[in-house]
């Protein structure tokens, strides 16, 4: 499942970080990180899912 969550983050990094923590303080740093740059956003996406 962490291997489907990864694919979903680069696409989108928001989605990937939801699925794995749900909306919380994460999901909403992930969705300014995303919008303030989209290499932010999957790179801390994919830390949160390999961190848990």
């Amino acid at each position: 499942m962490d291997v489907v969550r990864i694919l979903l983050s680069i696409l989108l990094p928001p989605l990937g970080v939801f699925l794995q923590v749900g909306i919380g303080l994460q999901f909403w740093i992930n969705v300014v990180l995303t919008l303030l740059g989209y290499v932010p956003g999957v790179l801390h996406a994919v830390w949160i899912i390999a961190r848990r």
